[in-house]
């Protein structure tokens, strides 16, 4: 939007964090109008979508690594390629890794691998597309306001309908399956469809990465939809690499938003919102600066946000209640290796190496390496998401060497993060498949959930900011009364990760609060 085309006068805003959904939500602000100011506690912009340098020369994406989420729209309109976002690798296969070099790769909707039946094959091609068109129906709620239920409001009313007509299409015998598992474990609903152990826990990762949940918990067929939501290059279910690591999303982020004369402090932590008769007026820092604004938006947690920043004596007990009882603990860790060299794995070529390589042997395994963290340890056998993206992606260590970066099940939030024991079991595991890689080891970074909420703020640790499930989901997320981005504060919104539609590099909650803020301003 030019400026001869922005509505004048629109209002002032202000973002706490500069996460991702904070600077795609200042980006749409500013192209309609708005004066926008981002605070960031950091030094550094980005939140968890950063890369950091974690020894020298080696460098890394600081929590997910993988980008399948992005919401395509976003990247058009702020126009991310021309601001330098690349992927340095598209549609990665994924490997699941077996027991003396027994691989199986899963791509699309296909397995290779000696050790699978014919019978398998073919369910699992029926079952890949069915994911697919159910995980539709929850990633076409996700650029929409979340409806309310019975609050007789004619969008509201619509929303449902919409949801109602999106899933009564999928036909009567896909719609009651829909129905059926969409809020249950994925661990009977692979048990019922498949013979292959390896190719059954591989399936598993997919709805407990990142979660405090195992194959056996409720809403993990639920989060597998949601990670098969989202799309690369307009192919749904793909993952990607990005050019530069997660770090380099945030940096085209950066350069939309300041071609947008959106300003950004950093080394500005907001001590609290400015509440003036019922409405937020401005954020007042640490320092005892205060800045004013029309509209104050908050990326950081839900539990930041209304008990630290807003703070209890502006709400009232049930919503107090509420916000102290959503589930935020983080569960995943996350490794980080510096190697001399290329690492091999038993039974793997050198070019499958850059695949998305997952340890999870079985669905018992799976399950087991849950039962630790239920109790506050980390699992003595964990569950792994390995990437080298090195392999694609040569800036990021130097000449001949490579970094691994690995997503670990289980590590718990709390007094039971050991993270030098933790990291001991996660090299013996990764010896496992790699034998000679200790060897190789030149510097290495575990970061456990104390160390996410440490370095980002976020309570608990979570990636997520809060546990993605059907009771903390659309028109419930994070909790009924802020569930519409709107906290219950009159000019003060939500726009981070725990909002609708949830986790997962997309910018949808900043660019669903911006479209909100632009109509109530019309």
């Amino acid at each position: 939007m030019t400026d001869q085309n922005k509505a004048p006068n629109a209002g002032k805003v202000v973002i706490i964090g500069a996460g991702h959904n904070g600077l795609v939500c200042a980006a749409y602000l500013a192209k309609a109008g708005f004066e926008v100011n981002i605070l960031e506690a950091r030094h550094e912009v980005g939140g968890a979508a950063a890369s950091h340098e974690f020894a020298p020369g080696y460098r890394v994406s600081s929590t997910g690594h993988l980008l399948y989420r992005l919401d395509e729209q976003v990247i058009k309109d702020l126009d991310l390629a021309s601001h330098g976002l690349e992927m340095a690798a598209s549609d990665l296969p994924t490997v699941a890794l077996g027991s003396e070099g027994r691989h199986l790769k899963i791509h699309d909707d296909r397995i290779t691998g000696e050790d699978v039946s014919r019978e398998d094959r073919n369910a699992f091609m029926a079952y890949r597309e069915r994911m697919l068109r159910f995980a539709r129906i929850i990633s076409g709620l996700d650029d929409k306001i979340p409806p309310r239920i019975a609050s007789g409001e004619r969008a509201d009313n619509i929303g449902l309908g919409r949801l109602a007509w999106s899933i009564r299409r999928l036909g009567k015998k896909d719609m009651r399956e829909f129905l059926r598992i969409a809020g249950i474990n994925i661990y009977d609903v692979l048990e019922e469809r498949f013979e292959n152990e390896l190719l059954k826990g591989a399936l598993s990762l997919d709805g407990v990465l990142g979660t405090h949940l195992g194959p056996r918990s409720n809403n993990s067929v639920f989060t597998a939809l949601h990670r098969l939501g989202g799309s690369v290059n307009g192919k749904q279910g793909a993952v990607a690499i990005p050019r530069g690591g997660m770090g380099a999303v945030s940096e085209a982020l950066v350069k939309a938003v300041e071609a947008l004369g959106v300003s950004i402090l950093t080394g500005a932590e907001v001590g609290h919102v400015e509440i003036e008769n019922g409405k937020a007026t401005g954020a007042t820092l640490v320092t005892g600066e205060i800045m004013p604004a029309d509209y104050v938006i908050s990326c950081a947690d839900p539990k930041t946000t209304f008990l630290k920043l807003i703070g209890p004596r502006q709400l009232d007990a049930g919503m107090v209640r509420k916000v102290s009882n959503v589930r935020q603990k983080g569960n995943a860790a996350k490794l980080h290796l510096a190697l001399d060299g290329l690492p091999k794995f038993t039974g793997l070529e050198a070019a499958q190496a850059g695949h998305r390589l997952v340890v999870a042997p079985d669905l018992e395994y799976v399950e087991r390496a849950f039962n630790h963290v239920k109790y506050g340890e980390h699992s003595a056998h964990p569950v792994m998401e390995i990437t080298i993206p090195s392999v694609h992606d040569a800036s990021l260590a130097p000449e001949g060497k490579h970094v691994l970066s690995a997503i670990v099940q289980y590590a718990p939030y709390g007094p039971g993060s050991d993270s030098a024991g933790f990291e001991a079991q996660v090299m013996e595991t990764l010896a496992r498949y790699a034998p000679g890689i200790r060897e190789q080891v030149v510097a290495s970074e575990l970061l456990t959930p104390n160390h996410f909420e440490d370095r980002f703020g976020n309570i608990g640790g979570h990636w997520h900011h809060a546990e993605l499930a059907l009771d903390q989901f659309l028109m419930l997320r994070p909790v009924a009364g802020a569930a519409q981005y709107a906290a219950p504060v009159d000019g003060l919104y939500l726009c981070g990760a725990g909002c609708h539609p949830g986790g997962g590099v997309s910018g949808q909650a900043g660019r669903n609060v911006a479209q909100l803020i632009s109509g109530l301003d019309k």
